[in-house]
């Protein structure tokens, strides 16, 4: 089952929601999140990034960061940018984004179904990146962004969504800068908040989207506050974390790119016959994948199109059979020496929605010596893997769009 709790949340009063709303805090550094906030005090950008109110150059992760972001929050309530519900509440979240629309549900998700792997897991996580929400979480005594979740569509709950979307108006209604649409109803009414939980409670699994950080921060803050309350109510809030749970059919998974700095001491001609091995080498225009098992690869101020050759691919391993395993286990490693992508500072990540011409131009400008252009992982691939118990490959998904921050607050 999915066990989904309505909740009492703090969120934007509505002439306010739309300069409050902020994306989330891991798709940006400090630099880039002092200019998006310029000429707006409200940004969730000031508490979840608190950093960007201090002086320019001050630790992240240092303690005044966590402090000013407590301050900030509070001062949202005090001042009357945030409301406090009255009752606990569901929430219904769309998102649309040239046409397209997904719409989750707002809830709270037990750290309990994670333990038991009911809300299952694709990513590994960092320790230093944990622990920094972790010290967030404790310090705020709240989650202030979401975990993005989804679940196999079931029609029981497409229906229940759908019927409160046409029959209710919304709280809040805008556009944002990025031209993507945010539309939220809340669901207070009984019954349609024990409709819903009945209906999730019929879901075998929820899967993690996107924020695996954010979900393992938050359990590990409800562990430590259940030792140190022994004698914890069950429905106790710390046993409970804020999540957006979409169907799987609604989702937008982009392309994940690559940029490496250098060729590990290869000459280019050596780089170019080492790929000829294992890759089919073409000319191309603008270097998009248009199927699995092909990359766009610039070098050299031009686009070319690698396809794996016959045997390169073990269809058989749902991990191993990943785009983005294919050009580790056989161009990154071996070739440029990326043994561990997550913590190598040799290789950056580029999200589909900057485009390739974001690749060609960190290349031209050189400050990289060879991009990669991924064809993106399916939500079907990420489903298998997860069922399966296995781990992709760090930076394997870019979900588009991005749920925004700030637009609910879950006290603990």
């Amino acid at each position: 089952m999915a066990l989904v709790k309505p909740f009492q949340a703090i969120r934007p009063t509505p002439a306010l929601a739309e300069k409050v709303a902020a994306l989330p805090y891991d798709v940006m550094n400090s630099a880039e999140a002092r200019e998006m906030v310029k000429g707006n005090p409200y940004s969730f950008l000031h508490v979840d990034k608190a950093e960007i109110d201090l002086p320019v150059g001050t630790d992240v992760y240092a303690p005044e960061v966590y402090a000013k972001a407590k301050e900030n929050l509070d001062n949202m309530s005090k001042t009357g940018v945030m409301l406090t519900e009255d009752a606990p509440m569901f929430y219904l979240y769309r998102l649309t984004m040239n046409g397209r629309a997904q719409t989750g549900l707002v809830a709270c998700t037990s750290i309990d179904e994670y333990l038991d792997n009911k809300i299952k897991k694709h990513e590994l996580t960092l320790e230093t990146k944990e622990q920094d929400r972790i010290r967030h979480v404790e310090t705020c005594n709240a989650n202030t962004g979401p975990i993005y979740l989804a679940y196999k569509a079931q029609a029981a709950i497409d229906a229940l969504v759908a019927d409160w979307c046409a029959n209710n108006a919304p709280v809040y209604d805008f556009v944002a800068e990025d031209g993507i649409g945010h539309t939220i109803w809340t669901v207070g009414c009984p019954d349609a908040i024990t409709k819903l939980a009945e209906a999730f409670a019929k879901v075998p699994a929820l899967y993690i989207a996107d924020g695996h950080h954010r979900n393992a921060s938050a359990v590990k803050v409800g562990l430590k506050k259940r030792a140190e309350n022994p004698g914890y109510a069950a429905d106790a809030e710390f046993n409970y974390y804020l999540s957006v749970i979409f169907p799987s059919n609604q989702l937008f998974i982009m392309d994940y790119n690559r940029v490496v700095k250098d060729l590990n001491g290869l000459s280019d001609d050596a780089f170019m016959a080492k790929f000829a091995e294992k890759f089919d080498i073409a000319d191309s225009a603008n270097g998009k994948p248009v199927t699995r098992h092909t990359f766009g690869m610039y070098f050299n101020g031009a686009w070319k199109m690698l396809t794996a050759k016959p045997g390169v691919v073990n269809e058989a391993d749902p991990v191993a059979s990943l785009d983005v395993s294919v050009l580790q286990n056989n161009v990154l490693t071996p070739l440029l020496g990326i043994d561990d992508p997550r913590t190598n500072k040799r290789i950056d990540f580029v999200g589909g929605m900057r485009g390739l011409g974001e690749l060609s131009k960190r290349v031209d400008s050189g400050e990289m010596k060879v991009a990669f252009a991924m064809f993106p992982t399916s939500m079907d691939e990420l489903l298998n893997i997860a069922d399966a118990g296995a781990i992709m490959p760090p930076k394997s998904t870019w979900f588009e769009p991005k749920l925004r921050s700030g637009l609910f607050v879950h006290t603990l």
